[in-house]
């Protein structure tokens, strides 16, 4: 099969049939395109190509969109009658770039990435301005080859063709010759297609390169050393993401979050402390204090904090050491009352007691004790009941 498996192309010729091209000459050009037609895989979906003929003026024989199979391109090809008089090269490049790379011509957009070449053929020098020209058609992205034959100006080929010049510069004694350029453009259009056919072992993406082919993953994943399977790249690796505090890996990519007590801001990267003590955003029965993003529980004076560290019960106040009372402490709901043994009175402070009697010899609040001053009492009275007996 001596048809390839080339990479899809837009693919302009365009032949110089001025008055220094012999009609037997331009008729070996002619069989040069055909030959280089049977060479390509040509299709509505995989090569186009267009053929243009300069002199003075220039024609476009047939654009991309007319022919789509190699019997009908070789048939217009045969029709083609040369323009005989000037060389205006520098005018049919301008023509493919503005006319023919065009839309409604038969070029694919530019979002199929299709690439756009031209196959300039001339043996002389141009007579115009070709160097600007050629410089527009190359900046736009249209890929020129240049081949000239007996006597074309090489320093005019040279600066008309596509870096690197050695690949796209081309040089035949004769137009009788100028066949065996068909091998050197299959070579550089129709090297297989290692990637299209399938044939790789590439774990993701294969990447084709001139008859071969490199491996290469989807972003997110890095090349193995076995240069043909992935792994999934570490987003979350320090200096790899940007999350204030918690990175969290997510099929090659990560998100942020943050740890307890904190909230994500809208950048997705930092990270706010939360008001933990808000209503709604703690268990604490009674008290909340807001600690570095968490929180502790608490109680009310009088309270105390249950073994579970959120719930409350009343205290003890009337405990030993709990109250700054002298003598009875009385527990009383929540709070505790005061009070004095029989025969003891409480103080204007209510925390000190004072002995209910006449006699005016215990009156100091800072020496009763209830329980031995009521003996007291009893002991003075019944000594004073004996005196009286005698």
């Amino acid at each position: 099969d001596t048809a390839c498996k080339n990479r899809p192309l837009d693919l302009v010729f365009i032949v110089d049939s001025s008055r220094s091209v012999r009609p037997e000459e331009f008729e070996r050009v002619k069989i040069f395109l055909s030959e280089m037609i049977d060479t390509l895989d040509v299709g509505e979906r995989t090569t186009r190509v267009a053929v243009m003929n300069y002199a003075s003026t220039v024609k476009v024989e047939f654009p991309l969109r007319t022919y789509f199979d190699k019997a009908s391109m070789k048939e217009a090809v045969s029709r083609i009658e040369p323009l005989s008089a000037g060389t205006m090269t520098g005018l049919a490049i301008q023509t493919a770039m503005h006319e023919v790379f065009t839309e409604e011509m038969g070029t694919r957009p530019a979002t199929f990435n299709i690439p756009r070449v031209v196959i300039v053929v001339t043996d002389g020098r141009p007579q115009d301005q070709v160097q600007d020209v050629a410089a527009s058609a190359r900046a736009a992205g249209i890929e020129i080859y240049a081949v000239g034959v007996d006597r074309a100006d090489m320093q005019s080929l040279r600066i008309m063709a596509s870096e690197p010049l050695d690949e796209h510069v081309f040089y035949v004694e004769t137009y009788g010759v100028i066949e065996k350029l068909t091998s050197k453009f299959r070579e550089t259009f129709c090297a297989v297609n290692v990637c299209a056919l399938g044939t790789h072992d590439c774990q993701q993406l294969c990447v084709g390169s001139r008859g071969s082919y490199l491996c290469d993953c989807y972003e997110g994943y890095t090349l193995n050393p076995d240069k043909r399977t992935c792994s999934a790249v570490d987003t979350c690796a320090p200096g790899r993401h940007e999350c204030e505090q918690i990175c969290v890996s997510n099929n090659g990519s990560y998100v942020c979050g943050c740890y307890e007590g904190y909230t994500l801001n809208p950048d997705k990267k930092t990270c706010s402390a939360m008001d933990v003590c808000a209503p709604g955003r703690h268990d604490c029965a009674q008290l909340c204090l807001s600690n570095d993003g968490s929180y502790s529980c608490d109680c009310y004076e009088g309270y105390t904090l249950n073994p579970d560290k959120k719930t409350c019960s009343a205290a003890d106040v009337c405990a030993p050491g709990r109250h700054g009372w002298e003598r009875v402490c009385l527990r009383g709901g929540l709070l505790c009352t005061r009070g004095c043994r029989p025969g003891c009175t409480l103080s204007p402070g209510r925390k000190t007691c004072s002995v209910k009697s006449r006699l005016l010899l215990i009156t100091t609040e800072e020496s009763c004790k209830c329980e031995a001053i009521v003996a007291l009492q009893d002991s003075v009275t019944s000594h004073l009941e004996a005196l009286s007996t005698k």
